[in-house]
């Protein structure tokens, strides 16, 4: 069943929290948003700001600063707490803090007895989700971290600028880590479902070298916004919005999530991001695409780097 409350939760009052809120209302995606922070008043503060716009908006939303407690009945919990991505920082840099961090959060909302979905907008997303899970308890499927899907909207902004075409129509994906090592998968690349390897082929507006400029370009995407304005949040709160979205909705949409993997792709025990059908309870089934051998050889690139960052985390940190 669908949800009929459409309550949801989100930790940390921070940028990334924030322009998910906003987003969400703005969208008319919920009827109750409950905002956590350890700073009571910042929380409250976002609460007042967001519902001075209500009478503008689309629905009637109830906003307000709780307490964990208020995650029991909650349909999802979205958790952006953690330290920020600072300028020539990689993700994976964040590591040590956002682990612990995301640990007693984690603990604490599942205190309240909340069954729902937890979905990780924490970096580095990829091992925090994994982080998340062991510490929940949750099925796996029911914890899902924002995975590529930033990535893959960026891709799609850049496909869609050299060749002045909407983003809409264009559709493929960025998998493996939301970091250095994601992959961009051009053999799954399409554009009004032509594949982007035929267009190549027949027109002289794109090369096989422009795609290699373009994947450079999404994977430093958040360095060059960071360097301008020290954070990224606008392009996250969108994206997080659209997992909400095709979770109340049970839309069964399929999103480049990060999800646990259990033998697809030749990976088992990791999150990472993959196509999976989203649905009322977090990922339904992983989209195994047929890789090349060299997007093969990256995506298992990428993922031998997280596995190696998650063995740093210690089992004390996750029991």
């Amino acid at each position: 069943m669908k949800s009929t409350r459409r309550k949801v939760v989100v930790v940390g009052t921070g940028f990334v929290g924030t322009s998910i809120a906003y987003s969400m209302i703005n969208q008319g995606l919920i009827n109750e948003l409950v905002l956590i922070d350890v700073n009571r008043d910042k929380a409250e503060g976002e609460a007042l700001d967001l519902l001075d716009g209500m009478s503008w908006g689309q629905e009637n939303i109830k906003v307000w600063a709780g307490e964990y407690s208020e995650c029991k009945d909650a349909d999802i919990v979205v958790i952006t707490a953690g330290v920020n991505q600072k300028p020539g920082q990689t993700r994976l840099e964040l590591i040590d803090v956002n682990a612990e961090i995301m640990a007693s959060v984690t603990k604490q909302v599942m205190a309240s007895g909340f069954d729902g979905v937890l979905v990780i907008a924490s970096n580095p997303v990829d091992v925090l989700t994994y982080q998340a899970w062991r510490v929940s308890g949750l099925p796996a499927n029911r914890v899902v971290g924002t995975g590529t899907t930033l990535d893959t909207t960026r891709l799609r902004k850049e496909v869609a600028a050299k060749l002045a075409i909407d983003p809409r129509n264009i559709h493929g994906y960025i998998i493996g880590e939301h970091g250095d090592s994601e992959v961009a998968v051009w053999s799954h690349t399409t554009i009004g479902g032509q594949p982007i390897v035929e267009l190549i082929k027949q027109k002289d507006r794109l090369t096989v070298a422009d795609l290699a400029v373009l994947s450079e370009r999404v994977k430093n995407a958040a360095y060059e916004i960071i360097d301008r304005k020290q954070a990224t949040f606008y392009g996250i709160g969108m994206s997080v919005a659209r997992i909400v979205r095709a979770i109340l909705n049970d839309e069964q949409a399929i999103l480049p999530v990060s999800s646990y993997l259990d033998g697809e792709y030749g990976i088992n025990d990791l999150f990472t991001g993959v196509p999976a059908v989203v649905d009322q309870n977090g990922v339904r089934e992983i989209i195994e695409l047929t890789l090349t051998p060299e997007e093969k050889r990256q995506f298992d690139t990428s993922c031998h780097q997280l596995r190696a960052v998650i063995s740093t985390i210690g089992q004390s940190k996750v029991s």
